[in-house]
Order: C-alpha cells, then sequence, then structure tokens
C-alpha cells in the first residue's frame, strides 16, 4: 500500500545514514588515512513480493514479505517455502496469518519458460485436511502469480502433474491461472449463465488491515465492474467481518473500456472528503485489485463529472 512505501523508503534512508556512520567510525585499516568524503549512495532497497495466507477466519489474505531471490524461479521458490508450515520461510509470516501448506512438504524443482512457472511438489503436498485441500491450491496459483513475470503455473507430483485433488475430487486443469479463483463463495440459482467475479474486501488484525479476495459466482450478466462496485456499496449482500470503506451511496454513471485503459465516472460520494476530493487509499485499492483480477487492462482512471480525479497503473497496485 502507500503508507507501506512511505515507510519503507524511511526505512531505507535511516538504515543508509547508519551504514554511513559505521563507515566513519570502522574505517578500513587500509583507508585509515584515506576516506573519501564523497560517498555515494548506498543501496539498501528492500524487496517485498505478495504472498496468500490463511488469516485467523480461514481466508487467504493477502501479505507482504521480504524476497532476497532476484531470479524469477528463486522467487518463486523462496515465496513458496513461506507457504509451507514449519519451513524455511515461517519466520517471514507477518503476525496474524499462517501458513497452508502441509510440513515435511519439499520444492523439488521449480522451472520458468514465457510467464509459466512449472513447480514440482513432493506427495507430503497432499497431506492436507480435506477442508483446506483446495484452498491450498488457491494459496499457491495466487502466490505463484504475484510474481510480475508469471501469468500461470502447472502444479507436478513427484514428476506427475497434478489433475486431481485426491479427497475432494475436484478435478484440475493441467495449466493454472487466477481464473481459479480464491476464497470462494457461490450464490446462483441455476447453472448456466453464472459469472464469476472476484472482488477484494479489507480485513484487520490489531491495528493492521490487509485485503482478502473473495470469488464469487452468481446469476448475474452485468458487466465486472459494475458488480464489484454494487457488492463494495452493499452494507447486507456480505454479511462477514470483511469491510469495505465504499460509501454506500457511491454509483457507478458510466464506464468506458479503451484499449488497456478502464475508465470509471462516479458520483461525488466516491469522495472521502468532496472539497478536496480526496478518495480513501482504501477505496482505490479495493477497486484497483478487483479490476486487475478481472479485467485485461493495466491502467484505471476514475472521473467525476467528466473531470479526471485519479490514475492508477495496475502493476504498481500492490
Amino acid at each position: 500500500m502507500l503508507k507501506r512505501k512511505m515507510i519503507r523508503k524511511i526505512i531505507i534512508a535511516s538504515s543508509a545514514l547508519f551504514a554511513l556512520l559505521l563507515i566513519y567510525l570502522i574505517p578500513n585499516q587500509d583507508d585509515k588515512l584515506n576516506i573519501d568524503q564523497n560517498l555515494e549512495y548506498v543501496n539498501l532497497e528492500v524487496e517485498t513480493n505478495s504472498i496468500y495466507l490463511l488469516d485467523n477466519y480461514n481466508y487467504l489474505g493477502k501479505a507482504e514479505v521480504v524476497v532476497n531471490s532476484t531470479s524469477i524461479e528463486e522467487k518463486v521458490k523462496e515465496l513458496v517455502e513461506v507457504l509451507i508450515n514449519g519451513g524455511e520461510g515461517e519466520n517471514k509470516i507477518p503476525n496474524g496469518f499462517k501458513s497452508i501448506l502441509p510440513s515435511d512438504t519439499k520444492i523439488l524443482s521449480v522451472k520458468y519458460e514465457a510467464g509459466l512457472i512449472k513447480i514440482d511438489f513432493s506427495k507430503e503436498l497432499l497431506n492436507i485436511n480435506k477442508d483446506l485441500e483446495e484452498k491450498m491450491i488457491e494459496a499457491i496459483i495466487y502466490t505463484v502469480t504475484s510474481v510480475d513475470e508469471v501469468d500461470k503455473l502447472i502444479i507436478y507430483i513427484e514428476g506427475d502433474i497434478l489433475t486431481k485433488l485426491p479427497q475432494t475430487k475436484i478435478n484440475l486443469p493441467s495449466t493454472l491461472d487466477r481464473n481459479f479463483g480464491i476464497n470462494k463463495t457461490y450464490d446462483f440459482t441455476k447453472t448456466d449463465d453464472i459469472n464469476q467475479v472476484t472482488i477484494y474486501y479489507l480485513n484487520k488484525h490489531n491495528d493492521n488491515y490487509y485485503y482478502v479476495p473473495v470469488t464469487k459466482y452468481l446469476n448475474d450478466n452485468r458487466d465486472k465492474i459494475r458488480i464489484i462496485i454494487d457488492e463494495l456499496t452493499s452494507t447486507n449482500a456480505y454479511n462477514t467481518n470483511l469491510l469495505s470503506y465504499l460509501n454506500s451511496n457511491t454509483e457507478l454513471l458510466a464506464i468506458e473500456e479503451q484499449p488497456d485503459i478502464l475508465e470509471l465516472t462516479f458520483n461525488s460520494y466516491i469522495f472521502s472528503d468532496v472539497d478536496s476530493k480526496d478518495i480513501l487509499e482504501e477505496v482505490i485499492y479495493t477497486i484497483c485489485l478487483s479490476i486487475k483480477d478481472n479485467y485485461e487492462v493495466s491502467e484505471v482512471v476514475i472521473k467525476n463529472e467528466n473531470e479526471e480525479i485519479y490514475q492508477a497503473v495496475l502493476k504498481e497496485i500492490e
């Protein structure tokens, strides 16, 4: 989130100053007599990546963890290690979350090619409670595809493609992507004309907010963005602990989908402050994250009375 980025910059600046102080106080023996007063900037940028972990309400929530790897394959492996109960990455798990993959699960190999990750697990991956079997697959898919260069993946179990979950008997496509859904709910009365929409809500642990995606299956053939806004403004449609800060009087007045851009025009209730025309960060993120999972666009433009108020590049929405 934007606040997290500001905090990260403060940490980086403080770390850089501390590093410079150490250089002056404890110089190398060979350089004691000749310390360069024009020290270059110390780059201590900390890289993080999204990961999807179980929260206290049994939802998969979006969290951020520090990653040290630079290659795509090593980054994917490092993230999936965090998903393993008692694994090497367990110390990275934020408060309020827990891993979902069974302990003793081993990552046998990770291979990347043109947007596709092939990841081979040991058979221990399938030693999971039946109620969490499908959710485990969701966590792997959403975590792996949170790496910018990855769009889809294939899961192997000791060399064989996983095409069916052994306990729930759910069939899996050989190639998986976010169309698989996450934290699924079903609200339909007929099996034809089913619309699948993923909507991001807020949840809270102590004083920390995080985002929870929910994939809904419903008989509603409207544009997905209209369903998203209606769900986020509804106070009754979702009777759970999940939150939305979008004002219930907010109306989506117009939609214009251009190549790679989605323009949305709202009434003035989109603002947290009408005079300053401010929009809450949490509102921006719930809308933009939802669009990112439902539309093939890279930018979102928010307008009010034909005036552009906010523009978001979805790649930067993390």
